[in-house]
């Protein structure tokens, strides 16, 4: 008895493929390379190459005073420029003892929840777009137009504000600031149920995102994975909650910690969606508190030259995508001693590489943009 095998041509061997998303491709939000190896259609292994945009952040540090540093520090994550200054601030006044005057706390609380919610809404209207629907994304930029415009007024910068110095802020609010500001903020919540509508709604979007990329809490923690991603996988960590800072302690009331435990891309965008709704109700609540603040002055007078004692501390603060920590180590000279931060989206990008295997091509640019990450806050 004869075995003949005819036409076997190259499927006697398997081959794997090496492909290349990046460094510049539009769905990685920047100077990002993957390498995945394929098996046919689906991923066996992805590998995040990093540091095409890193620009020596943290040694620049070193060679900058206290109030210097601020400029570098709020450029890592482009769409989160106040809350970045807000960290380096409040480790510098940690050193010092330093207590700032209310109307600057409750001012910086409320300038980091609109800059929070400007943040979401760039990926609110940008991860439909990546997935084919290119309508949300007018929408979200309508909306942040409203909170842009009261954010260019107080600050003077639409992007980089500029506006945290240690002990307080730049300068006082605007006359009627504060009205216009809550008329932004009423605006953006009326409007911002078209994303509700037209995403959320959406059967193709659903069918795209539901049961896709699912994050395991395991590897939330294996990852030091933070923010809307964690939430999004179960992980129930706030530090506005869980360890406050500014106005966030009498803010428990309004402020309310969105999660799911689904982890999948949905849920992650449905975590993102809820906590820009919140994050509009703890605006409001900051303008009525401000309402109640007698007059006074916005931040302390400080010396020519800053020096901070010798020492060492470490601030960490809930910024719009994660956990962001500053190591300040000084040796009592005007500039840092060493200044080493903790970005959110270095640590979200690395789970890709256990989120990514055994996954289609097809879902890879859905599960990508749900990571939501800025990858100059990756690089530094």
């Amino acid at each position: 008895m004869t075995e003949t095998t005819i036409g076997i041509g190259g499927a006697a061997e398997g081959t794997d493929m090496v492909l290349n998303i990046g460094p510049q491709h539009p769905s990685t939000h920047g100077v990002l390379r993957l390498r995945l190896v394929l098996d046919g259609e689906r991923i066996q292994s992805a590998e995040p190459i990093v540091g095409y945009m890193h620009r020596g952040a943290e040694k620049l540090f070193e060679a900058r005073d206290y109030r210097q540093i601020i400029m570098l520090a709020n450029r890592h994550d482009w769409l989160s420029a106040f809350s970045n200054e807000l960290g380096v601030v409040l480790a510098v006044e940690r050193m010092l003892g330093m207590e700032v005057p209310e109307r600057a706390v409750w001012t910086r609380t409320l300038l980091a929840e609109l800059n929070r919610v400007l943040n979401h809404l760039m990926f609110l209207g940008s991860y439909p777009l990546e997935l084919g629907g290119i309508t949300p994304i007018f929408y979200a930029f309508t909306e942040r137009e409203q909170l842009q415009h009261v954010m260019e007024e107080v600050s003077g910068g639409r992007m980089h504000y500029m506006f945290n110095r240690v002990g307080g802020l730049k300068e006082d609010l605007p006359n009627g600031w504060t009205g216009r500001a809550r008329a932004a903020v009423s605006g953006v919540r009326a409007q911002l149920g078209r994303i509700d509508e037209l995403v959320m709604g959406n059967e193709i979007f659903r069918g795209r995102t539901r049961g896709v990329g699912v994050l395991a809490q395991s590897d939330v923690h294996a990852f030091g994975v933070s923010g809307p991603i964690a939430r999004g996988s179960g992980v129930d960590f706030d530090l506005r909650r869980d360890e406050p800072y500014l106005g966030y302690g009498e803010l428990a009331d309004t402020l309310k910690v969105v999660t799911r435990t689904e982890g999948d891309c949905l849920a992650r965008f449905e975590v993102l969606l809820e906590q820009a709704h919140n994050s509009l109700d703890l605006a409001d609540a900051c303008l009525d508190r401000m309402a109640e603040l007698p007059p006074g002055p916005i931040n302390q007078r400080l010396p020519k030259v800053l020096k901070a004692p010798e020492g060492h501390t470490y601030a960490w603060t809930e910024n719009p995508l994660g956990i962001n920590g500053y190591y300040l180590v000084s040796k009592g000279e005007k500039t840092p001693y060493r200044l080493k931060l903790r970005s959110a989206s270095f640590n979200n990008i690395q789970a890709l590489t256990v989120l990514l295997p055994g996954t289609l091509v097809a879902d890879m640019v859905a599960i990508l943009g749900s990571m939501f990450f800025v990858v100059g806050d990756v690089d530094k």
